[in-house]
Parts: C-alpha cells; structure tokens; sequence
C-alpha cells in the first residue's frame, strides 16, 4: 500500500482523494497556489506546500514544481485528479521517472487513448462499434472532401488530441464545411500544440452514455454506464446512473465492449469510456476514452457501493484488481448536478466571491462534494465548480424528488450558483420523461429562461 500521497490538484476532487486516502491510512500532500492558501484541501491535508502563483501555468501545470515537492515531503505517489495533468502522458513519465507511483495508467496508455484516432483504431481492434467516419487523421481538405462520401451531412470535425468538448466544429452543408475545416485546424493547433483533425458523421439527438472501468494493467471489470446527455455547449451539468434509455440486452453488450478496450490496451487504474446512443437505430458508437477519474464518478459509486478513488489506490499500491464481475451489481438510481459559481439568468456569468453562509443538504440518500465553507473565497483563477449534489433512491422518479428536496435544503450565500437550473430541470417534463439527447438543454435554455429565471427567486 502507498505510504504518502500528493495531490496535484484543487477544489472539490482533490478534497475527494484526500478523503479516500487518509481512510486507507495514506498521509496526504496537498500543494496549491497562492490563490488557494485558505482553500479546504489546504485545511485538512496532512501537509502542504505552495507551487506557485495563482495562474494555472505557473502553478497546477508546473510539472517541476509538484515534483519537487512530492520529493520534499517525501511522497511515494501522486495523484494527478481530472483536470490540469491528469491526462498529460509527459507528466505521468515525469512522476514514475522520478521514482514515485503515478496513481493511474501509464504514459503510453494516456499517449494512445488521448490521440482520437489512435483511440478509434483500438476501439475498432477490440471489436467496439465507432461512429462512421475517417479511419485515421485526415491528411487534408481533398481527403476531407472524399470522406464526406461516406459520412454525408451532418458532419463533426475533430482535433485529434482534443478533449472535454473542445476542438470541435460542425458542418451542414459543403460551404460550412469548407469554412470550417481550416479553422478547425487552427483552433486545435492553438489550443492543443497539435493541429490534427479527424471526421465523424454526427448522430442525430444522441444520447451521451460513458462506462467506468476499472484495470489493473491486466484484467478490467466494468462498474456499469452512466447517461451525461445533459449538456451545456458540449460540457456535462447533469449526469445518472444508471442510463434511463437502455435495454438489459444493449447495457450488457455496450459495458463488455469497454472492458474488451480496457484489456485490449493494458489499462490501469480508474477509466471511462465514452459512447453516443442512437435511441432510432438502437445503436451505440465509442467516441473516445478519458484515463482518468471523472467528475461524475460519484452516481457509480452511490449505485454499487464501490469506492473508485480507494479502487484506484489499492491498484497504484500493487494490488490486483479485488473485484469480479459477479461481485459488481446496480441498486437504485443515482443522479448528480455540478453547482457552479455561475449565474444562470445572466447567461453563465462567472460569479466569484466570498460565501457568507452555508446550508448543506443531508438525509438518506445525499452527498455532497464540495470545496466549501462559510467565509471561504472562491478564486477567479480557476474553473467555476464548487460542489456535487449527489442523490440516490431506489428509482428514477425517488431520486428525482430528492434531488428536489436537497436543492430545496441548499443554500450557498454570497454566490449565484447554477442551483435554480437544476431546479427548473428536475420540475420539466421533459427531464421527468428521460427524454432527452446532447443538444436538448440549449434548445431547452432558449425555450425557458423564465423558469430558471423563477427558479432563482425560490
């Protein structure tokens, strides 16, 4: 088992692996900022060390600053959390060179999962469906208009080492698309250092559907799927478990396609795989895999009891995966809303600033992650999620009602957070029903600021 445990990370995940360590009796390491001296996981770590200034650059991105402190306080791993390094296949080589245990799977795995196409041509290797589209990177606009032939209109242009929904264009028609497809190149040189693109056909009103794997660079099991179709320009707000549109046949052969991929590429540590649903065709298609723990890790857990974070511990300490297949069973319904410091009325505004009180939701049922306390300042440095609220009932419509009577509990004072859209969500028909898809909130959004807009005088 780890010894001692840093943490390249901030806010609410790393409170989470803070938390999950020190029960496994792993002392922790927390760095941070100096935006982020008083923050919570600064608070309850066993020890801490500033990295750096407020910018991410020069701080959560220094790679030679958390090593150097991870080898000052005299860490035996690190755990990179999601966000900032925790895909980066450099940082995971840079942590093992030196010495230590990078909590999750290899660079090489990391290399090949986070490049699209490279993740595609393993999906298909393992005998996962991907959606129709180029085989490999597109060598240039004459290949692109070839492909097109194939994929028809609509189509989604991709960068190839893009991920959480960035780097992404689509093209109706061939003038959009031959507008599109340089700017595409562009923006994903710019944004990722790499300006490879790749094409999909786009699946119209597609479901979001990801399974959690688990690996220990040998064997893999899966923890069932979660549904994440409800989005904000490409960016999950609202994620369940299990998925509400699935049959029994489709949900067995859609998570043991996942476990083929997770095997077939040597994974290790806690990972997700990521898929559309076509409810029409009855058909799911791999998009791409996340190495890495997910921000909506926790409606998995509250459905199988399963502690990811200490799964994913236990696996960097040199265990064998503890779990079988036969061992790993859904009870209830789960659902998760990300609170974010953003007005929903004023378009997501960002909303920094100081919470003067705090009223936290509990009973049977309730979670909640969060990097809060009353008289805490939330930086403006840095993503806008404060906490989780997690629910689970014996079935959908139970957890909905709680979900309901949490936000209802909740009270974060000196903030506006998202809080009055999950209001509104949960009272929609529409939510109730599961009928959804990946571009049904923003058409949802232009169709009834006024209720989160009365939502928020709640």
């Amino acid at each position: 088992m780890l010894k001692k445990l840093l943490i390249a990370n901030r806010g609410e995940i790393a409170v989470r692996v803070i938390r999950a360590a020190r029960d496994l009796g792993i002392r922790t390491v927390a760095v941070h900022s100096d935006a982020d001296a008083e923050a919570l996981h600064v608070l309850i770590a066993d020890e801490t060390v500033n990295i750096g200034p407020p910018a991410a650059k020069k701080s959560y991105l220094n790679v030679e600053a958390i090593l150097k402190a991870a080898a000052d306080t005299g860490c035996d791993a690190v755990h990179p959390g999601y966000g900032f390094l925790a895909e980066n296949a450099a940082f995971s080589d840079a942590v093992t060179a030196a010495g230590m245990v990078f909590v999750g799977p290899s660079g090489d795995a990391i290399r090949l999962m986070g490049d699209k196409v490279a993740a595609r041509s393993a999906a298909a290797a393992a005998g996962v469906p991907v959606v129709p589209g180029s085989t490999g990177r597109v060598a240039g606009i004459e290949e692109a208009r070839h492909i097109l032939t194939e994929t028809g209109f609509p189509v989604m242009i991709k960068a190839a080492a893009g991920g959480g929904g960035r780097g992404i264009r689509i093209a109706g028609n061939l003038a959009e698309f031959e507008q599109a497809f340089p700017q595409a190149e562009a923006e994903a040189l710019a944004a990722f250092g790499d300006g490879g693109l790749y094409m999909e056909k786009v699946i119209g009103q597609a479901r979001h559907i990801e399974v959690q794997v688990l690996g220990d660079g040998t064997d893999a099991v899966h923890c069932y799927e979660r549904e994440c179709s409800l989005q904000r320009r490409r960016q999950k707000v609202w994620e369940e478990a299990p998925s509400m549109a699935l049959s029994d046949r489709v949900r067995a052969e859609l998570c043991a396609s996942a476990v083929r991929l997770a095997r077939e590429v040597g994974y290790s540590g806690a990972g997700t795989v990521e898929y559309l649903y076509d409810d029409a065709a009855d058909r799911f298609y791999f998009i791409e895999m996340n190495t890495r723990i997910q921000v909506e890790h926790p409606v998995t857990e509250m459905i199988t009891g399963i502690d990811l974070v200490a799964e994913m511990l236990r696996i960097a300490g040199g265990e064998k995966l503890r779990l079988r297949q036969s061992d790993i069973a859904v009870r209830g319904h789960a659902i998760e809303v990300r609170l974010n410091a953003e007005d929903p009325v004023n378009n997501f505004a960002p909303f920094p600033g100081t919470v003067t009180g705090l009223r936290l939701p509990g009973g049977p049922g309730v979670r909640f992650d969060s990097m809060l306390y009353a008289g805490y300042q939330v930086p403006p440095f840095y993503d806008s999620l404060l906490a989780k609220l997690i629910v689970h009932a014996e079935d959908r419509d139970g957890a909905i009602t709680r979900l309901t009577r949490a936000l209802g509990e909740l009270q974060i004072d000196g903030l506006k957070t998202t809080k009055p859209l999950f209001l509104a969500l949960a009272d929609d028909p529409g939510v109730r029903a599961g009928a959804v898809h990946t571009r049904w909130l923003e058409g949802w959004l232009d169709a009834h600021a006024g209720a989160v807009a009365a939502a928020a005088q709640l």
